[in-house]
């Protein structure tokens, strides 16, 4: 497949909306045929939704696709004293869904925190909170003892976070994706200049020690997490970038211990943002794995 042109900031900013959720402002986006089936797509740390720029428009050729830069992230809200949650940003998914009027059974494909937040509406989908159609993994920490923050991150969970935050800069930014992008699918200097501008946005460096608790935080949903995950009928995939060292094969590796059948693809090379590294892999794996899903149950042999 050839590779995915992708969208300029300005466009996408120019493409969003508005919604209220609990006094701060959040920036959402929809698009595709609204008959289409509803796509969610959430973002990781520390970025936001145009991270899936470049899937965008060809997915919206066939779903419905939904996204917001969550609380803390993008260009959405980032209050400065705000007590950030893996679970808050699961209630604002739901509240998304529920200010468009989708009420239907919901596809999520997410990446890093994302996963995280999509781990919990696989918990809410179980206890009967929300109905999900299907869940695709990119890159994360599904398990809390297979991640291997990178030092910044773990600088920002100690005492100095605060300081660690504000003295976050674009070339820090760079330095750290560096070396968790795979050696031959580098972010492009526009690529970094784009992504600085949505951490930059709202002042996000001074809430990066806040919004970094989402560590801690894994460590104590995992049991109901990864339950969740081992008694879900939701089908599931990850499509993983086996070079990252935060969450690459070896994270894979411990998702087929863990999960009956597990079904997972490893993207040789690519690091631990596929969606721009390698995004017509990404669409390519994503769509075969949809396929599989729509496909009607072989008849009986004869």
């Amino acid at each position: 497949m050839s590779e995915l042109p992708g969208i300029a900031l300005d466009a996408w900013r120019g493409q969003s909306q508005a919604l209220d959720f609990g006094g701060h402002a959040i920036r959402y986006w929809v698009a595709g045929d609204a008959e289409a089936e509803p796509l969610l797509l959430i973002h990781g740390f520390p970025t936001a939704s145009w991270d899936w720029h470049r899937l965008w428009a060809p997915l919206a050729g066939r779903y419905r696709l939904i996204a917001c830069d969550m609380l803390g992230f993008g260009y959405s809200a980032k209050p400065r004293g705000h007590a950030y949650s893996l679970l808050e940003q699961a209630d604002l998914q739901q509240a998304l869904l529920a200010h468009i009027g989708e009420r239907r059974p919901v596809h999520v494909l997410a990446h890093d925190y994302g996963d995280s937040v999509a781990q919990e509406l696989i918990a809410r989908h179980q206890e009967g909170r929300l109905q999900l159609a299907s869940c695709v993994f990119l890159n994360g920490g599904l398990f809390p003892e297979t991640h291997h923050p990178v030092r910044v991150q773990k600088l920002l969970l100690g005492p100095l976070g605060p300081l660690i935050g504000r003295l976050f800069s674009r070339r820090k930014l760079a330095q750290s994706f560096a070396r968790i992008f795979g050696p031959q699918s580098q972010a492009s200097e526009e690529e970094l200049d784009a992504l600085w501008q949505l951490i930059q946005c709202n002042n996000g460096p001074a809430v990066m020690h806040r919004l970094i608790r989402y560590m801690p935080e894994r460590r104590q949903q995992r049991e109901r997490w990864v339950t969740a995950m081992q008694a879900t009928a939701v089908p599931m995939r990850v499509i993983d970038g086996a070079f990252d060292p935060i969450s690459g094969a070896h994270m894979v590796a411990r998702y087929r211990e863990l999960i009956a059948g597990a079904d997972t693809v490893l993207l040789d090379g690519i690091g631990h943002y596929p969606q721009l590294e390698a995004p017509s892999q990404v669409l390519e794996h994503y769509l075969q794995f949809r396929a599989r899903q729509e496909m009607p149950c072989s008849a009986e042999p004869s």
